[in-house]
């Protein structure tokens, strides 16, 4: 059962809206920019730590495994402390993650420790961030604000990107990670004071639909699952298709360009819903599902439209999935969104090496296919938790 923290404020009013909502991107880029920055220098840090590209999948698997395992202790720590405690905790976690990245890590299985700290970092962040928006956000901009957090995190895949030629092949990829701690440490200024928001007011309970999260969290895996093999494969699934490798590295900035967009684009539109809105995301997810399945099929054409249609709806959900539970959850927006979460991490954990091993054994095409199948169920069981949460209601 998810139980609410109603134990007065101990702090003044609550921060502007404004600054809440830059609060928690600040601190979302901070929290999950390590993960992106060893995937954005993996060609420089794998020659020094001896690492081959299965290598790295395993240290990202690694990264959102520990993060799944950590994000339900995370948010009961956020309900019980409140999210600008458990913000500045993430940044700073995620700083010396960074920075030890930077400076300690000589081999890699101590790479691979440092970023499971760094995971840790990030489910306190996310859950942190999920909070002081459903605490100080008004309503009728929470879908908004969810957005754009989650835009955020395609951002930081761009912002990984451009430290490549910016730093690692100027001065050496582990100044990068010494300038994102430095960098990291800027958003503890961002994080809003404690306060209890318009969201914490709201007298509807949900606190006994764990059921229903839970449902609705095995549909974020399969999701996440399949959606994270468009950022992991659609660079050598396109050069496999003949394009030039720079043309087939444009295709990833297209889908995250994309996927910016369709996350923010999702957010204000749920403003304007007052309900219905796991429904909305279960038909994201078959037009994602058709979008994968075009990817499977030969052609300039499907690849644009499979890019377009997977980034930008099959991908574009995380944030309004976190805007709907928390609607339905307002007593205890961190807990319950770990729920989902977990789900969330697991997907990004699970999905990649399965996913990898399909395109392994069978090639792209099979892959796709079945990442499209996941995607279709991640579909019916956002659809059963949905009437799990009716019923609650």
């Amino acid at each position: 059962m998810i139980t609410a923290n109603l134990s007065p404020p101990r702090t003044a009013a609550p921060d502007s809206p404004v600054r809440v909502a830059a609060g928690a991107v600040a601190t979302t880029v901070a929290c999950v920019v390590p993960v992106f920055l060893v995937g954005g220098l993996a060609v420089q840090m794998g020659h020094d730590l001896r690492f081959s590209p299965t290598g790295l999948g395993l240290a990202v698997s690694v990264y959102f495994g520990v993060s799944a395992l950590a994000s339900v202790p995370s948010g009961a720590l956020v309900e019980r402390y409140g999210p600008a405690v458990v913000a500045r905790s993430g940044i700073l976690l995620a700083a010396a993650a960074l920075l030890g990245i930077g400076l300690l890590a000589r081999s890699y299985p101590l790479l691979v420790l440092l970023l499971a700290v760094g995971a840790g970092a990030n489910a306190l962040g996310q859950l942190a961030s999920n909070m002081a928006l459903a605490r100080h956000v008004p309503a009728g901009r929470q879908g908004l604000s969810f957005g754009v957090k989650q835009a955020a995190i395609p951002i930081s895949t761009l912002l990984a990107g451009a430290a490549v030629p910016a730093v690692a092949l100027t001065v050496g990829w582990r100044w990068a990670f010494v300038a994102a701690a430095v960098a990291a440490l800027t958003a503890l200024p961002a994080v809003p004071a404690d306060g209890r928001g318009p969201a914490a007011r709201d007298g509807r309970s949900g606190g006994r639909a764990t059921l229903a999260l839970a449902v609705l969290g095995l549909a974020a895996t399969l999701a996440a699952g399949a959606a994270n093999a468009l950022g992991t494969f659609v660079v050598d699934s396109a050069a496999g298709r003949g394009l030039a490798p720079g043309l087939a590295g444009l295709t990833l900035t297209f889908g995250s360009a994309v996927c910016v967009l369709a996350r923010i684009g999702s957010g204000w539109l749920a403003d304007r819903r007052r309900s219905g809105h796991v429904a909305v995301i279960a038909g994201m997810l078959v037009v994602g599902a058709a979008g994968l399945g075009l990817l499977a099929l030969p052609g300039w054409a499907f690849l644009v439209a499979g890019i377009t249609l997977g980034f930008g709806l099959g991908w574009a959900w995380p944030g309004l999935l976190n805007f709907a539970v928390v609607r339905l959850h307002p007593q205890a927006p961190a807990a319950a969104t770990s729920i989902t979460q977990t789900g969330v991490y697991a997907g990004g954990c699970v999905g990649p090496l399965g996913l990898g091993a399909v395109a392994g054994h069978l090639g792209y095409p099979a892959m796709w296919s079945v990442a499209a199948v996941a995607m279709l169920a991640a579909a019916a069981f956002m659809l059963a938790g949905r009437r799990l949460l009716l019923r609650a209601a």
